[in-house]
């Protein structure tokens, strides 16, 4: 029984390590043109080193999250879209990203507004919205006390939605909406 449970602890640790790797890969290629193959295995020189990063690109590319790219002598990787919405659901799952509890006064309001054709991303971003403390009170409109705008500006300007999410920051809502806000929090 000992052995089955030790066997089971070394599987979740190496698939700690994969996503780990992964999500590393994802941080290094944020906010660059292209990333070399070379450059994505820089500091690494055990060869299971290697191949886990090797394979954890493999993924990322399969996944849809990284693109590949070649030139005569070099392979080259870049973010996707969804590489970048998947980067931001990191950032937001992270610890070091907490935000303080303490309300600074102002209301964050998103209204999100994505048709039909584009349910992928509208799903993303309500997932991201309520990973980020959002609620929605109605429809497609989105309220939050946390300061997680800056993130949305990025994520709008990154997925080029310049009338389909508006974000607004207020000190001010009407009695009701704080109150109706107040009871889909508790």
């Amino acid at each position: 029984m000992k052995n089955i449970h030790k066997k089971s602890e070394n599987l979740k640790d190496k698939s700690v390590k994969r996503t780990n790797i992964s999500k590393n890969i994802l941080k290094k290629l944020a906010g660059k043109q292209a990333v070399s193959f070379e450059n994505l295995h820089q500091n690494t020189e055990k060869a299971k080193e290697k191949y886990a990063i090797s394979r954890s690109i493999k993924n990322l590319t399969t996944d849809g999250l990284v693109e590949c790219f070649n030139s005569e002598h070099k392979q080259y990787f870049r973010l996707t879209d969804e590489g970048k919405q998947k980067l931001n659901q990191i950032s937001l799952e992270s610890e070091s990203s907490l935000v303080s509890t303490e309300w600074d006064g102002y209301w964050r309001i998103i209204l999100l507004d994505l048709p039909e054709e584009r349910k992928n991303e509208r799903e993303a971003l309500r997932y991201l919205l309520k990973k980020a403390g959002f609620v929605c009170i109605k429809n497609s409109v989105w309220v939050s006390m946390y300061p997680f705008e800056h993130l949305f500006t990025n994520i709008k300007n990154d997925l080029n939605l310049s009338t389909e999410l508006m974000i607004i920051v207020t000190d001010k809502l009407d009695e009701k909406t704080q109150l109706e806000f107040l009871n889909i929090c508790k």
